[in-house]
């Protein structure tokens, strides 16, 4: 079996990269969230300079929203990170719309905010403490018979 897994949350830490290089061979494909800052605040900036920065910041949603829900339609399952820095309400609405696609994802996170998430956790396959743990679930999804 192959999977296509989208990858998306958290963009501080190198999460991702250690679920791709561990997953070589094992039949997954990986796409993902627009993981340059800047990039993705700059994403409607093609539609023209905006004064005030709540029509820049909405110009750029809409468009990263075209990128996103197009990789969630399109993926097997999500993965979803969220750290410890920073509130990723993207992340929280990228769960969201799993969950109304019918979508399975996984939620990767701590568990000091287990209570914070737990309507995403609760829609979630699964929960995920470490990206080892997430490679271990792949795996078995891909390789089990």
């Amino acid at each position: 079996m192959s999977l296509h897994i989208y990858l998306s949350g958290e963009i501080h830490t190198d999460w991702r990269e250690k679920i791709i290089t561990a997953c070589e061979g094992n039949g997954c494909t990986f796409s993902s969230a627009v993981t340059n800052h800047e990039a993705s605040d700059a994403a409607g900036d093609v539609l023209g300079a905006e004064e005030v920065g709540f029509w820049r910041d909405h110009k750029s949603a809409k468009v990263n929203a075209i990128r996103t829900k197009t990789q969630i339609e399109n993926c097997d399952i999500a993965i979803i990170r969220f750290g410890d820095k920073y509130k990723q309400w993207n992340a929280a609405f990228d769960a969201g719309y799993c969950a109304a696609m019918g979508t399975p994802y996984i939620t990767l996170h701590d568990q000091d905010i287990t209570h914070p998430l737990k309507e995403v956790d609760a829609a979630a396959q699964a929960w995920a403490t470490t990206p080892e743990q997430v490679v271990e679930l792949l795996n078995y999804i891909v390789n089990q018979e």
